[in-house]
């Protein structure tokens, strides 16, 4: 028969040999996860690059529809001082010669009108008709 301590000493080796299948089998588990791993860091590498390399392309392009962008803004701005100038000067020749063009018509025609005799026969105060004061 077996003493006490021989099956100390065998319960012991049965815990370690459970202890060892326990962290192999961790260990193989593991191993599998980081072999997954390193597979999907590599594919996602591989299509990482064709990715980046796109968004630099765009990224160009919009810099550059971005500088014509503004090359056309700064034109429309350009374009519309001077159409304001215009306006200006267009304002400037028209206006006052219209103005002293309408008061010289206005002018004349109250002298005309202060010229005019006076009709005799018409309605009081010698209003002519048609005419309100």
């Amino acid at each position: 028969m077996l003493t006490a301590g021989e099956v100390a000493g065998l319960i012991a080796a049965t815990g370690w040999v459970v202890l060892v299948c326990v962290l192999a089998m961790v260990l193989v588990k593991l191993a599998r996860l980081l072999k997954e791993a390193t597979k999907a860091v590599t594919e996602l590498n591989n299509r990482l690059t064709p990715l980046l390399d796109d968004v630099t392309l765009t990224v160009n392009e919009t810099n550059r529809q971005l500088m014509a962008v503004e090359a056309i803004a700064k034109d429309v701005k350009q374009v519309s001082g001077h159409a304001a100038r215009l306006s200006a000067v267009t304002d400037t020749m028209f206006t006052g010669p219209l103005i002293k063009v309408s008061s010289l018509g206005y002018g004349v025609r109250r002298a005309i009108e202060a010229r005019r005799p006076v009709r005799r026969g018409g309605p009081a105060g010698g209003a002519r008709p048609g005419r309100v004061k």
